[in-house]
């Protein structure tokens, strides 16, 4: 099954337009379309608000071309619940001073499997590993998606994360604000 999440910040109309290709696919389980509130945008995936034991990997996708496609699609993702594969861009790509800098990665791409048992855990993360590997992963990480194991040097370039761990020792030295990924070294 394929899912086409989307968002358009816009007028409706321009909506209605943008997303009408999607008319023409053939017998869609569901279409859930709409205009919708901002408070409302995180529904858009249907996925879980409660916690819940589950594995994820994120990468940043230089590409998104017909190879990459049909890796994607050329298999069943199992034991994986979801790959995910989305389109960035936009605001997301202009100058930053922000510690990551501009996105200038076109994709997120996401996994996620749930570990039900240790066997299932191995081959989860098996399957993430495979899948990452055959795609044009950038190697660069979004800070919000880092997993255990990883660490904010895998989100930021060396002199940003110095920044921030400067940053962070002048305007948190008693640790007051905490992260499940601690910016300090």
């Amino acid at each position: 099954m394929i899912a086409v999440d989307a968002a358009y910040l816009g007028q409706a109309a321009a909506a209605r337009g943008l997303l009408s290709p999607l008319d023409r696919l053939p017998h869609p389980l569901a279409d859930s379309r709409r205009t919708m509130t901002v408070a409302e945008l995180g529904t858009i995936t249907a996925e879980p608000t409660d916690p819940g034991a589950g594995s994820s990997r994120a990468e940043l996708l230089t590409e998104l071309d017909d190879t990459a496609a049909k890796t994607l699609l050329a298999d069943p993702i199992a034991p994986l619940m979801s790959v995910q594969v989305r389109h960035l861009g936009g605001a997301f790509t202009r100058p930053s001073d922000s510690p990551h800098g501009p996105l200038t990665e076109p994709y997120a791409l996401y996994l996620f499997g749930v570990p039900a048992d240790p066997a299932t855990a191995e081959a989860v993360t098996a399957r993430q590993r495979a899948l990452a590997d055959a795609l044009p992963v950038s190697g660069r990480k979004p800070f919000t998606f880092l997993r255990p194991g990883e660490t904010p040097a895998d989100a930021f370039p060396p002199a940003a994360l110095h920044r921030l761990r400067d940053l962070e020792r002048r305007h948190n030295p008693h640790i007051t604000f905490r992260a499940n990924f601690p910016i300090r070294g």
